[in-house]
């Protein structure tokens, strides 16, 4: 006998499973775009355990009759195609007819569903390779609950991440798929309590508000574009709105969501003078071609897609982007992370064009003067006559007890970038962010390995409009955040009031709303087990974020004081990654340039 063999329904089922059913966001998905495709007007989803325990999905959609209610779940029934003729002419959510197969293969599913003329409902409860049918009461549309997801599979089980990422990841589908669709009431509850409630929008710009915030829908405009090739509508984002943290960047064709790097970089070459390097602006786009000129059927989750032309549809958007940007009248944004050079005078200036620029009136004092010392003479210093200055002698000389200490007093603040310093063998010139970069690294290694980390309190909280499943960032990593030094409170479903930052970041407000984005980007990359290299990489995120939001010493001593810290650490001539602090300049250098 032969060694191969064919493998049975339920295994291979299994099998197929893992490519469409990878967490519970993918049953989640699948089941939202059944009930769209259903023609559903409603549709409501309900979480137990980040989709661990149960997934939920109703709808009042066209149902199904017996018969189909129990062939859904074999593989390949779909009733989208039926010939190779109708791949080239998708206009539907799915049609391989593998998603519930795949599902029912790796959990316990119970579907009940009505059809309009139907007396009755009828419920079909799968489990393993038991099918059982019976006829019930229940309203039209379809009710499916998915319950243990991948019970029979402990190990894809086990991978799964904590109950606020996995929800993260559903409530990714849910927006991705409610967004196109203002015409249907959405909704998202997960463990009783109600993420989302999302009515019939007015328009696109509506839904996206309710979804999203005002925030969001008030810092894009509208785009638009019709050649004979594509037809782009949507929204994108003014240059201010761009932020390092990826979030709200959305492409569809024909209502679906899809994912493109390439058209991605489309988007950025249009912003490409407006934005700063590393920042992205939202976006919402809207495409629709032909359905023969674009295939969506090379991968199983069908979030990648092939245009027949792509090349064209590349500069179409990129110049389509760019008109609206023009048309709106925004300028070039200013790059606040440019870090510049010290800017040496010009040469071109006489002697007495910098003395008028600098001089300033010098007040004459006796820097030995003690007005708390004893004499014996019997001339007082009060009776002394007035000097050049205009200052009597005994005023002249209270200056020097409110003197800082060298180490302070001879700093110098230089365009708020740079500190000057003297030294024994020339000046010395600090990098001020790169200085706090290395401050804040050594504070936020020693919070990582589990020391405390000390946090300043703000007197006037910030609130910050995250979105919901950022939100649940905050939420998985909170310990971590406190340990650092953030004090940051849940708000509602979406928003977060940040009430204390680590020592040395700024509470102003602009710069907390900015060093809330950077979290979240920092928080999608954090492995919950911080291993050595790890730690450092999130010491070193978290430190250069620091920087980027700390405070500029305002005066020579808060200078000599950010010096002193900086000299304190193990490294003070390096950043993490390896960049330059602390520069001499030699006598001999300076003496070249005279």
């Amino acid at each position: 006998m032969g060694r191969l063999k064919v493998l049975s329904a339920r295994v291979a089922n299994m099998i197929a499973a893992g490519e469409v059913v990878q967490r519970p966001a993918s049953v989640v998905k699948e089941l939202m775009e059944n009930a769209v495709d259903a023609g559903a007007t409603r549709v409501d989803v309900v979480i137990t355990d980040a989709g661990r325990t149960l997934i939920q999905v109703i709808d009042d959609g066209s149902g199904m009759s017996p018969s189909d209610a129990v062939l859904c779940f074999e593989r390949h029934a779909t009733s989208k195609i039926s010939g190779p003729a109708d791949l080239e002419r998708i206009l539907t959510y799915g049609f391989r007819g593998e998603a519930l197969a795949s599902i029912a293969a790796v959990s316990e599913v119970t579907l009940r569903t009505r059809r309009s003329g139907d007396e009755t409902a009828v419920q079909v409860v799968i489990s393993g390779e038991s099918v059982k049918s019976s006829s019930v009461s229940a309203p039209c549309g379809s009710n499916f609950a998915v319950r243990n997801l991948f019970y029979n599979t402990p190990a894809r089980r086990k991978f799964l991440k904590s109950d606020n990422v996995e929800l993260k990841h559903i409530v990714e589908e849910f927006t991705r798929i409610a967004i196109p669709r203002p015409e249907i009431a959405f909704s998202l509850s997960h463990n009783g309590r109600e993420l989302y409630v999302l009515g019939k929008a007015k328009s696109l710009k509506f839904r996206i508000m309710d979804l999203l915030g005002k925030g969001v829908s008030a810092d894009i405009v509208d785009v638009s574009a019709d050649t004979s090739a594509v037809r782009i509508s949507g929204f994108t984002g003014r240059p201010e709105a761009a932020r390092k943290a990826l979030g709200n960047q959305y492409f569809f064709v024909g209502g679906r969501y899809f994912r493109s790097p390439y058209l991605h970089k489309a988007v950025m070459k249009a912003y490409e003078d407006f934005v700063p390097a590393g920042f992205t602006p939202p976006y919402f786009i809207f495409l629709t071609v032909d359905p023969q000129s674009v295939d969506v059927n090379i991968h199983p989750t069908k979030t990648e897609i092939k245009f027949e032309d792509d090349n064209l549809i590349f500069h179409v958007l990129s110049a389509c982007i760019r008109e609206a940007i023009g048309r709106n009248g925004f300028s070039a944004g200013i790059d606040f992370d440019t870090e510049g050079q010290v800017e040496i005078p010009a040469l071109g200036k006489s002697f007495e064009e910098y003395r008028a620029e600098s001089l300033s009136p010098a007040a004459d004092f006796d820097p030995e003067y003690n007005p708390f010392e004893k004499r014996s003479d019997a001339a007082p210093r009060a009776s002394a006559p007035y000097s050049g200055g205009g200052m009597s002698a005994p005023r002249q000389d209270c200056g020097r007890l409110f003197r800082s200490d060298a180490s302070e007093s001879d700093a110098l603040v230089l365009q708020g970038k740079y500190i000057l310093r003297k030294s024994p063998s020339g000046l010395m010139l600090v990098h001020i962010r790169r200085a706090w970069e290395r401050i804040l690294y050594e504070r936020s290694l020693g919070s990582l390995s589990g020391s405390g980390h000390v946090s300043q309190t703000s007197l006037f909280p910030v609130q910050v409009q995250v979105g919901v499943e950022n939100r649940l960032l905050f939420d998985e990593y909170a310990d971590l955040l406190a340990g650092l030094g953030f004090n940051i409170k849940p708000v509602g479903n979406d928003s977060v009031e940040v009430c204390g930052v680590p020592e040395g970041y700024s509470c102003e407000a602009g710069k907390v709303e900015a060093m809330t984005g950077d979290l979240v980007l920092i928080m999608s990359d954090v492995q919950p087990a911080l291993e050595e290299v790890m730690r450092q990489k999130t010491a070193a995120k978290f430190a250069m974020l620091g920087a980027v939001n700390a405070e500029v010493p305002g005066n020579p001593a808060a200078a000599g004081r950010l010096l002193g810290t900086l000299f304190a650490c193990d490294n003070s001539e390096f950043t993490p990654g390896g960049r330059r602090i602390v520069s001499l300049l030699s006598l001999d250098e300076i003496e070249k340039r005279f």
